[in-house]
């Protein structure tokens, strides 16, 4: 069983990252449809529906559940109180595996600021160090190259690719597959 994440969050230099929960509905709302162009090209496929307050507010319920069950961990990313983006670790397998995926997003107006990177860094080491998973896998377009960038720098190496893995925007993706390993080693 994962431990609880902390009420209070985890906070950076610049950055708070806190659990996603129903009372965000409204502020993630906004942040989708504020972003909702942009972020386009790197998501599936979003109807009307998925912008829809009631929508938002019943995935954030789930979010809520499977971050208190150790399923995954979602998280906002909040800036002087504002959300600026998303990162999520999902599919958290335990046992032999102790693995899971990571996924993030940041608004189109707080990219170029070292703010993904930031509060990536400090979610992975929540990830590690308390969760103690051993690996993250995290997945880009080859045309990203903005997330090509910063998963090398938080030290991701390159695994591969995988052939029509995901569905982005309506077309199967070849996404490169890459993996953070929890260099302390941690066994649960």
């Amino acid at each position: 069983m994962s431990p609880h994440f902390p009420t209070h969050g985890i906070t950076t230099e610049r950055l708070s990252l806190q659990a996603a929960r129903p009372s965000h509905a409204g502020a993630l709302q906004t942040y989708l449809l504020r972003n909702r162009a942009y972020l386009q090209p790197w998501e599936p496929t979003r109807g009307e529906e998925f912008f829809a307050l009631e929508a938002i507010t019943q995935r954030l319920e789930t979010l809520a559940e499977k971050t208190a069950s150790g399923e995954a961990l979602h998280l906002l990313i909040l800036r002087d109180g504002h959300i600026i983006g998303v990162c999520n670790f999902t599919n958290v397998v335990r046992g032999a595996f102790e693995a899971c995926h990571l996924g993030y997003a940041l608004d189109e107006s707080a990219q170029g600021h070292g703010l993904m990177h930031e509060a990536l860094k400090a979610a992975i080491a929540y990830v590690f160090d308390t969760m103690k998973l051993h690996r993250i896998m995290a997945n880009y377009r080859p045309e990203n190259q903005r997330s090509a960038r910063l998963l090398k720098r938080l030290g991701f190496e390159r695994e591969g690719e995988a052939r029509a893995y995901l569905k982005i925007n309506g077309v199967w993706a070849d996404p490169v597959l890459t993996s953070l390993i929890n260099s302390a080693g941690h066994a649960s």
